[in-house]
């Protein structure tokens, strides 16, 4: 009994030495990878530049309290027409 509790005693030992090895050498990989992904995100993070016609069709869209799906709808063809040259549709056909 005493050479069976010892065997087992060893072998729960082991299981956690061989999960704390195999956790230690994995660490170092991913703050590596972690700097490298820091520096990625701070690009995307970059704001934006809009472009003259997307504020314009913006501040229109706030005039009309447009939202969601038709704010959407509208500035995509504001600003389709204002880069042909033409003037911003006139209103929104409800």
């Amino acid at each position: 009994m005493i050479l069976a509790s010892r065997l087992a005693a060893v072998a729960l030992a082991s299981l956690l030495a061989t999960g704390t090895a195999f956790a230690q050498t994995a660490a170092p990989a991913a703050k590596a990878d972690a700097k490298t992904d820091a520096a990625a995100t701070a690009d995307k993070k970059a704001p934006k530049e809009h472009s003259a016609e997307s504020l314009e069709c913006s501040k229109q869209a706030d005039a009309k309290g447009l939202h969601g799906k038709e704010r959407k709808k509208f500035r995509s063809e504001c600003i389709k027409t204002a880069k042909a040259g033409t003037t911003a549709p006139a209103a929104d056909k409800k």
